[in-house]
């Protein structure tokens, strides 16, 4: 996974729980989904669009 290891994403854990605290989780998770779940949206709507403009013969 990106060439990290079981001890860099637990050390990446660690500092992301003392910089924003236990509370804050929740909101920092919703927040990346969303961010994940837009980009995913943008990157399949060209094709989306492309697919609608070309007419069926």
């Amino acid at each position: 996974m990106f060439g990290f290891g079981w001890m860099e994403l637990l050390l990446i854990l660690v500092i992301v729980l003392i910089v924003f605290g236990a509370g804050k989780l929740p909101q920092l998770g919703e927040g990346l989904g969303k961010a994940i779940k837009g980009f995913k949206k943008s990157a399949h709507e060209p094709e989306l669009i492309a697919e609608q403009a070309s007419p069926v013969p």
